[in-house]
């Protein structure tokens, strides 16, 4: 009973311990206050009938998001309430993405976004995210660095931590393009000597994709896509995009899923693509939720 009794007590004394390295109350009462005002911005942000108010109110949103992000330990602070801007955890718990993006009056778009890291000290650190999409060329076969960003609101990170020789996470993104045609994407993130890197060529089994760095898809806004991640077969499906008609192959803006399926499937931390593939499970509703950010309003 005695050996019991210290061995709760010991137990007792390490949670104690870990609670005390956490956000502590006052801390996580001041994160409530601050995620009150970024859904008041970021309602703003989306919704403001003006083009110079929704960048005005999302500048306000980085200050207040850093501001927020200072506070020690505020990588334990979920933002939970925080529905209108994308907010995604590494399964490993080594950092988060906070992604939104601006729609501009001519249905483009602007994506904003931040990497935090998880800090031992509860310190910040950060990787802010400045896309530049308008200006990169061929994007499919370039790595950039987190300055250099090519732009997307992301859904899910998939860790790829075995049988490779550095750890890298593939990003599932949506990417709103023009008035008449809406990407996703397949994106690669990994650290290197204290930099984020976007891009790296581990695809292979497609020609149409030998040697990319990041997949890039595009098609009909009218359309829906699917680009999810099935756990229990440790790969990423989509649907196979084609024009309505062979005469129109690469007008883009006009292609949509013509019923079949294909995907990529890790295979000693590389991904090999596979077509034709047979699916058990519909696009889930978070999947819907980032076909169209107009979508998103009603959050």
């Amino acid at each position: 009973m005695k050996q019991l009794t210290l061995l709760f007590g010991l137990l007792l004394l390490i949670l104690t311990k870990v609670d005390g390295q956490s956000l502590d109350k006052s801390n996580r009462e001041k994160l409530i206050v601050f995620q009150d005002s970024l859904k008041e911005i970021s309602f703003k942000m989306l919704n403001d009938s003006i083009e110079p108010q929704r960048y005005n109110a999302s500048f306000k949103l980085i200050k207040t998001l850093v501001t927020a992000l200072k506070t020690p330990y505020s990588f334990n602070f979920e933002f939970d309430s925080l529905k209108t801007i994308s907010i995604q955890n590494s399964p490993d718990q080594k950092f988060r993405v906070f992604t939104w993006h601006v729609m501009n009056n001519d249905g483009s778009y602007r994506f904003y976004g931040t990497i935090q890291m998880n800090t031992s000290q509860g310190e910040l650190e950060m990787f802010p995210l400045v896309d530049y999409s308008p200006t990169l060329k061929n994007p499919s076969d370039s790595t950039y660095t987190n300055s250099r960003w090519y732009g997307a609101q992301y859904y899910k990170i998939i860790p790829v931590l075995k049988n490779v020789e550095s750890p890298y996470y593939m990003l599932l993104g949506w990417k709103g393009n023009t008035i008449m045609s809406t990407k996703k994407i397949i994106e690669v993130l990994h650290f290197k000597d204290g930099k984020a890197y976007f891009g790296k060529p581990v695809f292979d089994g497609d020609p149409d994709n030998l040697n990319k760095r990041r997949i890039i898809f595009e098609y009909d806004r009218r359309a829906t896509m699917l680009l999810n991640y099935e756990n229990a077969e440790n790969r990423i499906v989509f649907d196979h995009l084609a024009p309505p008609d062979q005469n129109l192959k690469g007008k883009f803006e006009l292609y949509g899923p013509d019923f079949s399926y294909d995907g990529f499937k890790l295979l000693n931390g590389r991904w090999k693509f596979i077509s034709d593939l047979e699916l058990k499970n519909d696009s889930t509703e978070q999947d819907e939720n980032f076909n169209d950010p107009k979508k998103m309003k009603d959050l």
